[in-house]
């Protein structure tokens, strides 16, 4: 025999609603026809997919190229309307960020970087990377993503008034990873198999999937090594290879699997056409966000210039600057901030950043700029640690320096590479103004006889400038220009 078991009156009806969820809560794919678990409408799904576009788009601003932009949306929209739900109104934008990344949002939003756009090599490579975008909506990944994070949400909150567990609930927060870093390997491979019935049917090669596995498989190594040379996390595209190994042979069966659609004799490829396109297109850090040139930075819009610690990685991100040094335990950070009234930089720490309990806080100048530091307790990446603050003021603008060691016995291990970056900070001679530009693809031909060693000796490219002409080229790691072919480089 068995105990009874008793529900409080509370529990009793969140099962209840889970059930009926579970009951009623299911729609038709529109690729496989099978029944799927959602929680919204067509309409709720399109609405979802407007609100997080418009969150990107504060993030990563649209990159403005009219024939770049032009060759993305024909493309895409060629490639939907031959998808499994061509009456939605697929929206396709390039952001302006040097990332080698794509993804698609609910309702038909699909972002492709112009890092990715750098990397690939022809009209039917992009039409690879779009089509698997669209993959993913068709089957509606971020949808089914989203309902069942919801409904982990609903499990557990029950499991934690039933058991008293706390946290349970922060599941559902896996939907909006899932949409920037892939879906798992199952619903990647799916969008692949789609994105090649899609290529097919629009009079592309199904095998250009298998070449932009292979440039982004390249990119991805050199980035790894890279990233493991200067102790950082590598940043790499998180559907097409992230979820292949090498010689993935489902991956290769879904790709031949939709040769059986292709419509002619023919393919296009389109190589020409796209790499002219790429000229004039910026490569790496843009000249919006800000120009990293060895350890130091140059920004023309806000005329300003820094100089952080020799060999640090700096990374450039929205709405800040991190330097770390190559044994990772500690970092210097500037962020930017209005100033509001007439607050002297001390004011600034206290009554801004409310700062508390400051001590050895004293002026100083950077250039002719007033400046105050001070150190406080903060929260930082290795918790709550003593923090190095510096804050110049210059026109209406602070600049916020904080520096923190993950060491608690050395707290102030890094208070002097804190404050010299901040002490570092000036506008822009005529020469820097120069530096201030970013670098841009130069589409060239090749000429008899040339290498990368030559071509690397003459790029702006500063760290491994062979290896990234080569991976630019789909050449890496040992190829060689053919002569008469056209050729990225840049200037």
């Amino acid at each position: 025999m068995y105990p009874r078991q008793y529900f409080s009156a509370p529990l009793l009806i969140m099962l209840l609603v889970l059930a009926g969820l579970l009951l009623t809560a299911c729609a038709t794919n529109p690729v496989t026809g099978n029944s799927d678990f959602v929680l919204m409408s067509e309409d709720d799904e399109i609405r979802l997919g407007q609100k997080y576009s418009a969150n990107v788009m504060k993030e990563m601003p649209a990159y403005r190229n009219p024939a770049l932009e032009e060759m993305v949306q024909r493309i895409g929209k060629q490639l939907a309307l031959h998808s499994h739900r061509p009456n939605l109104a697929y929206q396709f934008t390039i952001v302006d960020s040097a990332a080698v990344n794509a993804f698609a949002l609910p309702g038909g939003y699909i972002f492709i970087t112009r890092g990715m756009l750098a990397y690939l090599n022809s009209e039917a490579e992009l039409a690879a990377v779009l089509g698997h975008e669209i993959g993913h909506v068709t089957a509606r990944h971020s949808v089914r993503q989203q309902s069942t994070a919801t409904v982990t949400g609903i499990v557990g909150a029950v499991v934690a008034v039933s058991t008293g567990i706390d946290g349970v609930d922060s599941l559902t927060n896996l939907a909006g990873t899932a949409i920037v870093r892939g879906y798992g390997r199952e619903h990647e491979l799916e969008a692949d198999r789609l994105g090649a019935e899609y290529l097919a049917k629009s009079g592309y090669d199904p095998d250009a999937m298998l070449e932009v596995v292979g440039v982004l498989k390249n990119q991805e190594a050199f980035e790894v090594a890279i990233a493991g040379k200067e102790g950082r996390q590598p940043n790499v595209y998180h559907g097409l290879f992230s979820t292949h190994p090498d010689n993935d042979a489902r991956f290769k069966e879904v790709v031949s699997a939709a040769k059986k659609f292709k419509t002619g004799t023919t393919t296009r490829i389109g190589r020409d056409s796209f790499l002219l396109r790429l000229d004039g297109v910026t490569f790496g850090d843009s000249e919006r966000e800000g120009i990293i040139r060895g350890n130091r930075f140059y920004h023309k819009d806000m005329d300003i210039s820094l100089t952080f610690p020799k060999d640090w990685h700096i990374d450039n991100q929205a709405e800040k600057i991190i330097a770390t040094p190559k044994s990772n335990d500690g970092l210097v950070q500037m962020t930017v901030a209005e100033i509001k009234g007439q607050q002297s930089p001390q004011q600034f720490m206290k009554q801004r950043l409310q700062l508390k309990n400051m001590t050895q806080g004293e002026k100083f100048t950077a250039g002719k700029l007033p400046g105050y530091t001070a150190i406080a307790e903060g929260k930082t990446p290795y918790g709550a640690r003593r923090v190095r603050y510096a804050v110049i003021h210059r026109d209406d603008s602070a600049y916020i320096f904080a520096g923190a060691a993950s060491d608690r016995n050395k707290t102030g291990k890094y208070d002097a590479a804190t404050l010299a970056t901040a002490k570092s900070l000036h506008r822009l001679s005529a020469a820097e103004k120069k530096l201030a530009l970013g670098n841009k693809l130069d589409i060239i031909r090749a000429t008899r006889g040339i290498t990368y060693a030559d071509l690397a000796r003459q790029s702006p490219i500063g760290d491994y400038p062979e290896e990234q002409l080569r991976l630019l080229n789909d050449q890496y790691p040992a190829g060689e220009p053919e002569s008469s072919r056209l050729l990225k480089v840049v200037r």
